[in-house]
């Protein structure tokens, strides 16, 4: 690690903090998205970084400024709309965040919301957070984005191909700074060209699977941002990521992607 800023056990080995903020745990957590959170834990934690995870669900109190990442999975339209306003409430103290340098990482539902609203299939409209300009309305069945993807997305200028599953009715428009550039799979909408959202500190996508475990790039970016929250690093110590790079390789493999 190259820091400017940091805390020193005896012996000087460098001791840094890692606090994660996991939002309805017990509720946006569709197709193994607490993956990530292990992913972000052991990687972290093989650098010696201290790793602290809380959870926060309906009416729970948490000062989310205090966190360095807030981590926000997916769910479908019933547990979005049991969340919807208890998430609505918080909008001031994640708004402190955001401007504090919280690093956001917010998969599928957690992305959608982040938005202006969702429009379900019901025609019912969830209001979103209002924090991005995108928003999404639900497609008809025939139009679903489902099935393994693959992104090209440009990481610190150098491009990384990031692989997931993707499986959402809705189709979110007007995004100004997309994840990655869609070489296959759906991406934002049905046959789109791009994916997800990104800027220099929220990384929102629609790749479950789930996303970090099989991306050590995309893992070690949002440990990146989470540490610049309070500290300064420049970069991470490399780690052996055989089995990783072989699973992202082998999804590659399979959908002809070189």
């Amino acid at each position: 690690l190259t820091c400017c800023a940091w805390y020193l056990k005896e012996g000087g080995k460098i001791i840094m903090e890692l606090k994660i903020l996991w939002m309805y745990h017990d509720l946006m957590d569709l197709y193994g998205d607490k993956g990530n959170i292990e992913t972000l834990r052991y990687r972290a934690s093989k650098r010696s970084i201290n790793v602290v995870v809380d959870t926060c669900t309906l009416q729970e109190e948490r000062n989310i400024e205090d966190y360095d990442i807030f981590f926000l999975g997916g769910g479908a339209d019933k547990e979005q709309t049991l969340i919807y306003k208890d998430l609505l409430a918080r909008k001031e103290s994640i708004l402190k965040a955001k401007e504090n340098g919280t690093a956001f990482l917010l998969i599928c539902g957690g992305y959608q919301l982040f938005g202006q609203y969702y429009l379900d299939q019901d025609g019912q409209k969830i209001d979103g957070l209002g924090i991005y300009d995108y928003y999404t309305e639900s497609s008809d069945r025939d139009h679903r984005c489902i099935g393994n993807i693959v992104v090209k997305a440009n990481i610190h200028d150098k491009e990384v191909t990031v692989v997931g599953f993707e499986n959402h009715g809705g189709q979110t428009k007007a995004v100004s700074n997309p994840f990655g550039k869609v070489l296959v799979g759906h991406g934002n909408t049905y046959k789109g060209e791009y994916e997800g959202y990104m800027d220099a500190q929220t990384i929102a996508t629609y790749m479950h699977g789930p996303l970090l475990p099989k991306n050590p790039a995309i893992a070690d970016e949002v440990i990146l941002r989470g540490l610049n929250h309070r500290y300064v690093v420049e970069q991470l110590e490399p780690l052996q990521d055989t089995l990783e790079n072989a699973a992202h390789d082998a999804m590659l493999k399979r959908l002809n992607v070189k």
